[in-house]
């Protein structure tokens, strides 16, 4: 569409290729090991976070860094605009055509790990709120967009940023972390550990995935030798690996990573394995826990539920290990608003040979769709892009609009749109990366005069 907004993005768009690109080539995925004062998240977040943050005051705006959870930049007086994405990615898994922390610019499209969850949104917000201010166009409302460290793990940055240094939360806004035209309800979230010491002879070590909310795409396990597995496993159909040495056999399953809120889309290595080894071995710990969870939506449970508004249930197994006779496995379990977490939790234990933990909980989100502020980012999506058809949706994701008040989860996404977001190479396409600039900074406007009128 030629609008204003498109007209006046056109000349940020190298600019906005040229930051994305660089900013992916930091790896800023969780690291324990490097964390220290000021950098709760490891250094390579850190340094994402110190990158987005230099940008942003080189240009002008007002920028803090609220002891390294989250960078947050500013410009306007009055009534809050708020945006909320986030500089950390997910763990590398699979094989990828270009190299993951590359930031490779090809085919119209950038390819790496963050290209649209969340590096590739996070500087179409910006360039938004540049454009906006460069043209003075923010009067009367304040917008500010945070750029937090933890999304991926659970966002302990907006947990900080909210409840240690009491910043203030937005009249609206949004994070675009999710679809267009939006996303006004989420489902709740729930992460359980199963773990317990058990013998699974002849297996001496078992591990599968890089993070709960992604399907495990890769298990791999070490066996006392058994050239009698090879059998087994031919008549799976699994893609694997098989070597043997003199004293053990290590075995490798390759399947496909997808995002945790739709295991259906992907194929979990880690259940695989455990089918496979617990049927030649007869591990009934095994057997069992594969055939719970093999059907990723609960029916093996007899915990599927569904709603009309946030839809059916699911189950991914994110994390398997096993050594030293102690067995664990993450479950990122999400679900409608009609489900009861600690009922749930209960009938499981009473059917899981292990004892289980909660290690996490996420409520659900529901907006009433006729709302101001979803009218508004509605009409902002519909107007730049042309798009009248598509619907608002409910998801199963989870993003900072549970974290954060009056935040609704808005693109990047766009209908029929594949990024493979948590998988092998991940990308954003040039064209739709460029016209989310013009529709954020749709949005931030009228948003922001919408609410500069109540004052």
């Amino acid at each position: 569409m030629n609008s204003k907004f498109s007209a006046l993005s056109q000349k940020y768009l190298k600019e906005a290729n040229n930051i994305l690109s660089d900013w992916i080539k930091i790896p800023s995925v969780y690291d324990e090991k490097t964390i220290a004062k000021g950098q709760p998240f490891g250094l390579e977040v850190n340094r994402a976070l110190a990158y987005i943050g230099w940008i942003a005051e080189r240009d002008g705006f007002e920028v803090t860094y609220n002891d390294g959870y989250a960078t947050e930049i500013s410009f306007g007086q009055g009534p809050l605009i708020g945006v909320y994405a986030h500089a950390d990615v997910v763990p590398v898994s699979g094989t990828w055509t270009y190299p993951p922390f590359s930031g490779t610019v090809t085919d119209d499209r950038i390819y790496g790990r963050g290209a649209t969850d969340d590096k590739g949104p996070a500087v179409a917000s910006y360039l938004a709120m540049r454009l906006l201010k460069d043209h003075s166009l923010i009067k009367g409302y304040r917008v500010r967009l945070v750029i937090g460290g933890n999304e991926e793990r659970g966002s302990a940055c907006l947990h900080h940023y909210f409840h240690a240094l009491k910043k203030p939360h937005a009249v609206a806004g949004f994070t675009p972390d999710g679809e267009f035209p939006l996303i006004y309800g989420e489902k709740g979230i729930t992460n359980y550990k199963i773990e317990g010491r058990v013998d699974l002879s002849p297996i001496r070590v078992m591990k599968a995935g890089v993070v709960s909310n992604s399907v495990a795409d890769r298990a791999e396990a070490v066996i006392d030798r058994d050239v009698t597995l090879e059998k087994a496993l031919a008549a799976t159909g699994y893609n694997y690996s098989l070597t043997h040495d003199e004293k053990t056999t290590r075995l490798t399953i390759l399947g496909r990573a997808a995002h945790g809120s739709m295991p259906e889309l992907g194929v979990n290595a880690g259940i695989q394995m455990m089918q496979v080894l617990g049927d030649h071995y007869g591990l009934e710990v095994l057997k069992r826990l594969a055939y719970h969870y093999q059907e990723p939506f609960g029916r093996h449970l007899d915990a599927y539920y569904e709603s009309e508004l946030l839809h059916h249930s699911t189950y991914n197994v994110g994390l398997i290990n096993y050594q030293d006779n102690l067995f664990s496995m993450v479950v990122n379990f999400r679900y409608p608003e009609t489900v009861s977490v600690k009922d749930t939790i209960k009938h499981i234990q009473a059917v899981t040979p292990l004892p289980i933990t909660v290690t996490m909980t996420s409520r659900h989100l529901l907006f009433d769709p006729q709302s101001a502020m979803v009218q508004t980012l509605l009409r902002a999506y519909q107007e730049e892009s042309g798009d009248t058809k598509t619907a608002m949706m409910t998801i199963g994701g989870g993003t900072y609009a549970k974290e954060a008040e009056n935040i609704i989860a808005f693109g990047p996404g766009f209908p029929g749109q594949d990024d493979h977001i948590h998988d092998f190479d991940e990308k954003i396409d040039l064209r739709n990366f460029h016209q989310s600039i013009a529709i954020y900074a749709r949005a931030i406007d009228e948003l922001g005069r919408l609410y500069a009128a109540k004052e």
